[in-house]
């Protein structure tokens, strides 16, 4: 009944929805030199926002910039390991960025055989596994961050979001990112390069790590928030990363 009166009070705002020329409605003549900043201001409306809390609006900024990472991620992982991007048969980075990050795929690869979340991620850092690594590493964590998100890419009052599964994805951001920092093959070489150490006279470049950061702490801020909101109290955990076990993230359909 919630989810009905909703609706119909949204489709109500909607028809209300309207723009409006203030230099216009003001009654003043278009083209005055002296009102060009009011004839040209436009107010619109979104009927969309009455249907969002507070929460909503911050859980929208925060997921836009957690994918913005994901994204910068990928790149910056194709640039350092160009040998797997080429693997596809792309004709560029830029076409198999398009082909990774396609919307449309729902982080749904051929290479990874049906592995998604965090098995995704495990394959990609297998030493016998031949497909493009950087694919599934970011498919995989894709994936695992947009079943935390429940699937959604933009939320409402009436949808609800799980703290404990935005915690678990912030602590398994934080087991991928010293997994991929550490994998190697049998002869000791790593399977994906990031990070750069020092070497001098060159400064260590640490903007892998940063980014990764910059997601778990927006995890973690969404998480506090929405825990506050519902509440409920997060299971926390402390884990020593070297040995540490993913914890399960499963989006609700």
């Amino acid at each position: 009944m919630r989810r009905a009166l909703a609706v119909i009070v949204l489709l109500l705002l909607a028809g209300c929805a309207q723009t409006v020329d203030k230099g216009r409605s003001a009654g003043k003549p278009a083209g005055n030199p002296a009102d060009n900043s009011l004839s040209n201001s436009v107010v619109t409306f979104d009927p969309k926002q009455i249907g969002k809390t507070d929460v909503d609006r911050v859980a929208d900024i925060h997921r836009r910039e957690i994918f913005a990472s994901v994204r910068v991620l990928a790149e910056k992982l194709y640039r350092r390991n160009p040998r797997e991007w080429k693997k596809g048969g792309h004709a560029s980075i830029e076409a198999a960025l398009d082909r990774l990050l396609d919307p449309r795929t729902g982080w749904r690869l051929a290479e990874t055989g049906g592995k998604r979340g965090t098995d995704a991620i495990l394959l990609a850092l297998r030493g016998d596994f031949e497909g493009d690594r950087v694919a599934a590493f970011i498919a995989g964590m894709g994936s695992m961050l947009n079943a935390a998100f429940e699937e959604k890419t933009e939320f409402f009052m009436l949808d609800d979001l799980d703290p404990q599964k935005l915690y678990n994805s912030a602590r398994n951001l934080e087991i991928a990112a010293w997994k991929l920092a550490n994998a190697r093959d049998a002869s000791g070489a790593l399977l994906l390069l990031s990070n750069e150490t020092a070497l001098a006279p060159q400064p260590a470049n640490l903007s892998f790590e940063r980014e990764f950061g910059k997601m778990i702490g927006n995890l973690d801020l969404l998480s506090d928030l929405i825990a506050d909101k519902v509440h409920r109290t997060i299971a926390r955990v402390v884990q020593n990363l070297a040995t540490a076990m993913f914890l399960p993230v499963v989006a609700l359909r």
